[in-house]
């Protein structure tokens, strides 16, 4: 069974995230256009007219030189070759290269993009789209990356941070893997993920080609091409990009406004923008690039260029220049036939800071689709919602909240007191009238005696709902282990399991089945009960 909730109801998303998604008039000016079926024309249109033809020949060949050693479907060969053909457009997720996947939606993230080109082909079969995941392997952020949860416990690499990720080296890992086997149990599944995670971590150099090989060995044959853009011939494509925003500030400028605008209407504001959006790559390090005393300096490695310098080195050594959180999503258009880019709540979040930039260097701004947002109830967790009268909408309230409200539903006496406040305010509105028309010096003592009461039917109401708790104590027990087993932690299960949780019960069939029933243009939190 397939069914949703507005993502509203789900409770677990940003006011500027929400208004996006309802198209409201003051986040309009912050995308390009809206992932609907019929506007994906003329993004088509816009993006043929702007991509370079020769950046093409580079994506391409960049690809097949970063597949030479994995074993590569027939449909994600084909998809390579396409690219080389200006008919041929891409959707677009990325994601950190987090230990054996990390959360559960990172598959939601690929299935979505994976979904979005057969619905594309399916509208318009004169072109051709491929689903690209693009791997975050300069990013130099471990802590986020270096374990994934799994049966409640934590499944963490200790090792020292040592500059972009990708570099890593897994040894270690098979330290991880001896304590994540122990706790995989048995079966056929259980053995397929303890040979995949060996495959991937034990077999492989460093955390990029693993990564690599562990995504294409889950989602190589539907096609996906996977894009490790840490590469001295795709940056070789941005140098004129980075020459900007070395020597000119406009990304920074250009964000900084869009900032300003969100925080004059009371949007937080996710990323902001530094004066120089670039990394310095060098041995075990990423550290930014500053401008001192008319010098730009490696911060606290004690590298330094003049602008001269600094510019022959772009040209000479692109590789060694990495884009930051504002660079690099005009990183990822500038080298790739974009359409969309599929991502997170947070990450759409800042890229609707980036459209002016984009404007501003004369690249197509790509549509933003929300990724899926999936809750997976088993049959017999539907069984014990449907038992104890649980719907959907209230089991993604906060849980106070939800266990108060199911034992005023529940209980043989009414502790909800909205009539007696409703009465008592109507009989302190006459006192209010009596004062105005005797003596308005007792209008604060009226109200301070009305405050007084309502707080003391507030009290009684809690004390009453705390002692109904108690008794109906079963009830209670039960709701609140259901909404625990579907939101571990008071969070959504899609940011705290890891997929292998659902592949020991579901198998191979598991990436299949999300394929067959996730749309990605639903616009809904889904809830797939299987």
């Amino acid at each position: 069974m397939v069914t949703g909730i507005s993502f509203r109801d789900a409770r677990y998303f940003s006011t500027l995230m929400l208004d996006y998604l309802d198209e409201k008039e003051g986040v309009q000016q912050l995308y390009n256009r809206f992932p609907k079926k019929e506007y994906f024309k003329d993004q088509i249109l816009e993006k043929q007219k702007a991509y370079e033809i020769a950046h093409r020949a580079v994506l391409a060949a960049s690809l097949k030189k970063q597949y030479a050693n994995l074993e590569i479907s027939g449909l994600t060969e084909e998809n390579i070759n396409l690219l080389s053909a200006d008919t041929t457009f891409t959707i677009t997720t990325g994601h950190q290269l987090n230990l054996f996947t990390g959360p559960l939606y990172f598959l939601y993230k690929i299935v979505s993009t994976i979904n979005l080109t057969k619905q594309l082909k399916q509208n318009h079969p004169e072109y051709d789209f491929v689903p690209v995941y693009w791997m975050a392997s300069e990013d130099h952020d471990f802590e986020e990356i270096g374990y994934f949860n799994f049966k409640g416990k934590k499944i963490h690499w200790n090792r020292e941070k040592a500059g972009a990720v990708g570099h890593f080296s897994t040894k270690g890992l098979d330290e991880v893997f001896s304590l994540f086997e122990k706790e995989l149990g048995i079966g056929k599944n259980a053995d397929e993920l303890r040979a995949l995670f060996e495959k991937s971590y034990l077999q492989h150099e460093n955390l990029s080609e693993a990564t690599m090989f562990l995504v294409n060995e889950l989602f190589g044959e539907h096609g996906l091409v996977i894009l490790d853009a840490d590469s001295a011939a795709l940056k070789s494509l941005f140098v004129p990009y980075m020459k900007k925003d070395l020597f000119s500030g406009v990304g920074f400028n250009k964000v900084s406004e869009t900032s300003e605008y969100l925080s004059s209407q009371n949007y937080n504001v996710q990323v902001t923008p530094r004066e120089i959006n670039l990394f310095y790559l060098g041995e075990n390090y990423r550290e930014r690039i500053v401008e001192q005393d008319d010098e730009f300096v490696v911060l606290d490695k004690g590298v330094s260029f003049t602008k001269d310098e600094l510019e022959a080195e772009l040209e000479t050594h692109p590789e060694r220049f990495s884009p930051n959180v504002i660079m690099r999503p005009l990183y990822q258009e500038v080298i790739l036939p974009n359409l969309c880019y599929i991502g997170g709540g947070g990450e759409l979040a800042y890229w609707l800071e980036l459209k002016s930039f984009f404007e501003a260097v004369e690249v197509p701004f790509p549509m933003l689709l929300l990724r899926n947002s999936v809750l997976m109830v088993s049959e017999k967790q539907q069984q014990k919602l449907d038992k104890l009268h649980i719907s959907y909408k209230n089991l993604f309230m906060k849980r106070d909240s939800f266990i108060n409200k199911k034992v005023r539903e529940i209980s043989d006496i009414d502790i909800e007191f909205t009539p007696q406040r409703e009465s008592l305010k109507k009989q302190f509105q006459e006192l209010y009238t009596l004062a105005e028309q005797t003596d308005k010096s007792f209008l604060g003592a009226v109200k301070a005696q009305e405050v007084k009461q309502l707080r003391g039917l507030d009290n009684l109401e809690k004390r009453l709902l705390k002692a109904q708790k108690r008794k109906l104590s079963d009830r209670v027990t039960r709701i609140t282990q259901l909404q625990n087993e579907l939101f571990p932690n008071e969070s959504l299960q899609e940011r705290t399991l890891n997929f292998s949780e659902m592949y020991l019960e579901y198998g191979d069939a598991l990436i299949p089945y999300l394929l067959d029933t996730l749309n990605p243009l639903q616009n809904e939190f889904i809830i797939l009960v299987k």
